[in-house]
């Protein structure tokens, strides 16, 4: 009974702390994916100090390992890199492949339009 009371009081910080309304941006990537790197090159050094990067963080899946458990609701994908908005686990929208920084931004701009307004 301790323990199911202790894991209910760290639910309830968790949801206090507003990390309950976080969004992410998974892109799915594998080994030798020459289109991930290039995202790496041209987005990826600056994505985290941007609006955009702070607003959903960056979290790499490499689709050659086991499919994280916390995306069980989200479409397993073939195709890298493939970008997915997830919010609470559930996916909002997906780019798959990098069409190149310029046409990047606007789309994924496209994608975050998509969450509610409280995701900061």
């Amino acid at each position: 009974m301790r323990i199911l009371s202790l894991f209910s009081a760290l639910m309830v910080a968790v949801w206090v702390s507003g990390s309950a309304l976080a969004a992410e941006l998974v892109m799915l990537v594998q080994p030798g994916c020459v289109w991930c790197e290039r995202w790496d090159a041209e987005v990826g050094v600056a994505y985290a100090n941007t609006p955009e990067g702070k607003r959903a963080p960056l979290r790499k899946v490499d689709i050659t390992h086991a499919w994280p458990d916390d995306l069980v609701a989200v479409r397993k994908e073939r195709l890298t890199p493939t970008f997915i908005l997830v919010r609470n686990g559930v996916e909002i929208d997906r780019l798959r492949g990098y069409p190149g920084e310029h046409f990047f931004w606007p789309l994924f701009a496209g994608m975050l339009e998509k969450l509610p307004e409280e995701i900061n």
